[in-house]
């Protein structure tokens, strides 16, 4: 493959830890913008619930600007990284600086991400489809400080539609590997 760094964007609950976990298993180093922010609530002893997270990385974007978490990560990106968790699109301009960065986009139709969301049981995941959609559309918005979803996938070298068995997404990454 030509490109070393893979970025992943994606709607919630799509199968971004899947994907990542399959570059992982295929070489590729794991960062992901959400530690970045993990990190920093951790530093100030806040839960790293998606409320929190969401909010916290607002405020870095508002503060040191929209492409702040892509910075900080470029510092350590190595041969064959894999940067996950990008949702906004000043983060994705920044990572384009690299020479050799793809972005994927992973999505999957909502009813079927809601499920895997109530699967997986994270701090902060809706309990019920009515909330799973409404905490996404307040995680996209235009203000260029915020998280953009959607704006993110539109963005995406290539789409990974995600209805399938994990086996089928894996197939989905190798096709885009050999290119």
């Amino acid at each position: 493959m030509k490109k070393k760094v893979i970025g992943l964007t994606g709607t919630n609950a799509a199968g971004k830890g899947e994907a990542a976990d399959y570059l992982k298993s295929k070489g590729f180093r794991y960062f992901s913008c959400s530690d970045v922010l993990r990190e920093g609530l951790s530093r100030q002893g806040k839960e790293p619930t998606r409320d929190n997270l969401i909010e916290y990385g607002n405020s870095l974007r508002r503060r040191y600007g929209a492409g702040v978490l892509a910075k900080r990560l470029k510092r350590k990106l190595a041969r064959k990284s894999i940067v996950d968790s990008i949702r906004n699109v000043s983060e994705i301009r920044e990572l384009r600086r690299l020479e050799d960065f793809i972005l994927i986009g992973v999505d999957a139709p909502v009813k079927l991400r809601f499920k895997r969301a109530l699967k997986r049981n994270r701090i902060g995941d809706a309990k019920t489809l009515k909330d799973f959609i409404a905490k996404e559309k307040r995680e996209n918005t235009a203000d260029p400080n915020s998280q953009q979803l959607f704006r993110c996938l539109k963005e995406a070298d290539v789409l990974v539609i995600n209805n399938g068995t994990v086996k089928q997404l894996q197939n989905k990454i190798e096709k885009i590997l050999l290119v």
